[in-house]
């Protein structure tokens, strides 16, 4: 009988104790076909402070190096600023990496790639990122990254046309 009661116990407490670990990376992938040639794209979202002049959140962008590392300042339309690293890129495979420094996004441990292929007689640009939730449930972490991608990707594609 106690055995009965300390399995039925041990359930709700293993589900708190799992409820409060920290969070598993969350991943993020969204991409958008472009009536465009690839070269294009990458032309007008390639440069790394570029995101300025495309990204409908961006008021403006900022680049500063900081130890050699390329650093962009985006100052948002609704108020708050973003500062992210390039870690990497590859202009002849068209794909740039790059990571949040501060944010006030509800996330951390934040990485991003951003990519240009050629699709059929356009482009296709694909976004990926993989973060972790910092002070908010996995979902509001995920739903803040998911709709910062599908509003870039809608006006990349938008003013490829």
């Amino acid at each position: 009988m106690l055995r009965n009661a300390l399995r039925f116990c041990a359930l709700p407490a293993l589900a708190l104790i799992a409820g409060t670990a920290p969070g598993l990376a969350l991943d993020v992938m969204k991409s958008v076909d472009v009536s465009a040639p690839p070269a294009k794209v990458w032309s007008t979202i390639g440069d790394f402070c570029g995101i300025g002049s495309w990204h409908p959140a961006i008021a403006k962008c900022e680049l500063s190096t900081k130890g050699g590392t390329s650093l962009r300042t985006l100052s948002l339309k609704g108020g708050g600023t973003i500062v992210e690293s390039q870690t990497s890129r590859d202009d002849k495979a068209m794909t740039y990496t790059y990571a949040i420094v501060e944010s006030p996004l509800p996330v951390s441990d934040y990485s991003s790639t951003i990519a240009v292929a050629p699709s059929g007689s356009g482009s296709k640009v694909t976004w990926t990122g993989s973060f972790k939730a910092k002070g908010a449930p996995d979902t509001v972490a995920k739903d803040a990254i998911e709709g910062i991608y599908t509003s870039g990707l809608a006006a990349i594609a938008d003013k490829a046309k």
